[in-house]
């Protein structure tokens, strides 16, 4: 039996699972996806906080990778959609 866990309003799928390189793991929720100048952006909420975090997006058929070596002027970008998209209430989840 799976155990009970708080899911904080999101739904299973909709969380996932960063593994971090100390072997750390953290629980977050997916906020959304989004478009900045043709690439994709994901918005994750880390359980139980009001904090964000903004990641390169890329889709497979069967897999994502998230990327995180973003620029300086595409981090500043991908925060200022995230803002305007959740002002705006458009972020598609």
């Amino acid at each position: 039996m799976a155990e009970d866990k708080e899911l904080y309003g999101y739904d299973e799928e909709d969380i996932i699972t960063l593994e971090y390189d100390n072997g750390d793991e953290e629980e977050c929720g997916i906020v959304g996806v989004f478009d900045v100048d043709g690439k994709d952006y994901i918005a994750l909420n880390p359980l139980g906080t009001g904090e964000v975090y903004i990641y390169g997006y890329k889709e497979y058929e069967e897999d994502f990778e998230l990327i995180d070596d973003l620029t300086d002027e595409e981090f500043e970008k991908a925060i200022k959609e995230f803002e305007s998209l959740i002002d705006a209430e458009l972020i598609e989840q």
